[in-house]
């Protein structure tokens, strides 16, 4: 029998293509036999008025491509965000949902608000919110986040320049990235090949 796999998976909140991989992806955990281990990963982009011409006809192509396959998985709200974030808040908390084991349902919470315009997920309060409703410790996070908690962020981000993160959302299985919502099916195949398939 193979032994358990760990997918590392580097996400961001900000990124739609991060919020379209987050479900399909934790479903792999219930084919395979395999941990899928969430890594915040801050995605740096320009603003508007910094960026070029063909990169704002990227942003807006980006977002009617994800519009398009959020409609083929049921209508996922996706509104672009109105400002460029800086999502360290949110991915710090992240880390303090995981570490009471309710990662996957914060990062539900979390991609959900941010793209219905509903979350800020650059204010800590905001996060804290979503914890307390949870019924998490919106202040421990706050205590998490001035401290143990930015350290284990940004000692991930040092990971990520090991493992060569340049986007979101990126699989790493045994060495090997997987980067993009519509790249799931070659990691799963990869999965297979390992024999990490569930009976």
């Amino acid at each position: 029998m193979a032994e358990t796999g760990e997918v590392k998976m580097y996400t961001d909140f900000k990124s739609p293509y991060a919020f379209l991989a987050f479900a399909p992806a934790y479903e792999l955990e219930e084919r395979f036999d395999i941990t899928m281990a969430w890594k915040p990963f801050q995605l740096r982009i320009k603003g508007r008025g910094q960026r070029s011409v063909y990169s704002e006809w990227k942003v807006r192509y980006s977002y009617m491509d994800a519009r398009r396959n959020a409609n083929r998985r049921g209508g996922l709200m996706l509104r672009g965000p109105l400002k460029v974030f800086d999502t360290t808040p949110a991915l710090v908390g992240g880390l303090f949902a995981d570490r009471h084991g309710r990662f996957r349902e914060y990062g539900g919470l979390v991609f959900e608000g941010f793209f219905r315009r509903e979350f800020a997920a650059d204010e800590p309060d905001a996060v804290a919110g979503v914890l307390d409703g949870m019924g998490l410790s919106g202040d421990e996070y706050r205590t998490f986040l001035e401290g143990e908690g930015m350290a284990q962020y940004e000692a991930i981000q040092e990971e990520a320049v090991t493992d060569n993160i340049f986007g979101v959302p990126l699989f790493v299985f045994s060495g090997e990235q997987f980067w993009g919502h519509d790249r799931l099916w070659l990691l799963e195949e990869r999965l297979a090949e390992a024999g990490l398939a569930r009976a």
